[in-house]
């Protein structure tokens, strides 16, 4: 399986006060730290690879996780440094530690999804970039991706439009190339690459049918730690 880049650099202040002094990678969910549970269905999607894109609060993620060996998983670390670098600086500076391909996973996502078929089709659609994509209608967030026909027309996250009604399902697999156009270093946002990409023709989609879990919000923490709590059981 390709290497896994987890996005966990964000200040999660929508999570105040229990991110004031932990990372979110570490807040507790269904009795675990999430990044747990992140690197438990990794390795059972049958991923060896993960490097870690740490920001705020970072050591302490890396003091927990360590190399990633209990979780059978090679970890590796990326961070940002004095200077946020947002989720497409982070990756640019990590790209060196993933290859020439690599999955896309945000750091407050869990993401009930089939990986290897995910993999499958993005070396089928043999393009730049692939984005999993959930029919939305608006449902969880507001949509933002136009993809019909098995085909991802437009993904617009900062101007939304009516003919979409799919959203971004937070998982994605990119080849290194497509981020060095950017200078090492410089702050950019992950969806503004996708949105280029996509206007051009150049972002495969690859749809999913059950819907993602999150802990970016404190509604959404909890939705989280219910689902768990019931995949465990």
């Amino acid at each position: 399986m390709l290497p896994v880049a987890i996005l966990a650099g964000g200040l999660a202040t929508r999570l105040h006060p229990i991110t004031h002094t932990i990372p979110k990678a570490l807040v507790e969910v269904a009795g675990r730290p999430f990044i747990d549970w992140q690197l438990r269905q990794l390795r059972s999607e049958g991923a060896d690879r993960v490097c870690i894109c740490a920001g705020f609060l970072g050591e302490q993620v890396q003091a927990f996780v360590g190399d990633g060996a209990r979780w059978g998983l090679s970890v590796t670390f990326s961070f940002d440094g004095p200077l946020l670098l947002g989720t497409g600086g982070a990756l640019r500076q990590a790209a060196a530690q993933l290859g020439d391909a690599f999955f896309v996973l945000y750091g407050d996502s869990y993401l009930p999804v089939n990986f290897a078929a995910v993999q499958a089709d993005f070396h089928r659609q043999s393009l730049p970039a692939l984005m999993t994509v959930l029919k939305n209608n608006g449902q969880w967030d507001r949509s933002n991706v136009e993809f019909t026909q098995g085909r991802l027309v437009e993904y617009n996250k900062r101007a939304p439009h009516a003919a979409m009604a799919y959203i971004d399902y937070g998982l994605g697999v990119l080849r290194a190339d497509v981020l060095h156009t950017r200078p090492a270093g410089e702050a950019f946002d992950l969806a503004d690459t996708y949105h280029e990409l996509s206007v051009k023709g150049q972002l495969a989609g690859h749809e999913v049918f059950e819907r993602f879990y999150e802990i970016g919000s404190h509604q959404g923490l909890r939705e989280t730690a219910d689902y768990l709590r019931k995949e465990s059981t």
